[in-house]
């Protein structure tokens, strides 16, 4: 399972962007990405294509702010697989964007 969907469905997400500007930490084509595997994924959860897309802003911005350009690099490598503590660590920060699927 690809990180990104491992992350979509382990943290759905709640809130709006946050209107205060944060340093982005994502190395450059990253963002989008992420944002291409991770909406549909959420989606597939949450039932609903516009928290889908909140979930995801959300989690991009908890990961820029709380890791590194080099451990957002480590989460988006597709050929080698994350060590579990950086994975521990995205989890936590991306905790609070989570939200309930549609029923």
């Amino acid at each position: 399972m690809r990180m990104i969907r491992f992350l979509a469905f382990a943290a759905p997400l709640a809130f709006l962007l946050p209107l205060t500007a944060q340093a982005d930490n994502w190395p450059a084509g990253q963002k989008a990405d992420y944002m291409k595997e991770c909406v549909p994924a959420a989606n597939k959860t949450l039932k609903n294509t516009k928290l889908a897309e909140q979930h995801c802003a959300c989690g991009a911005d908890k990961l820029s702010a709380k890791l590194s350009t080099t451990e957002i690099q480590q989460l988006m490598n597709k050929e080698k697989q994350p060590d579990q503590n950086l994975v521990n660590k995205a989890l936590t920060a991306i905790e609070p964007c989570k939200v309930k699927a549609a029923k």
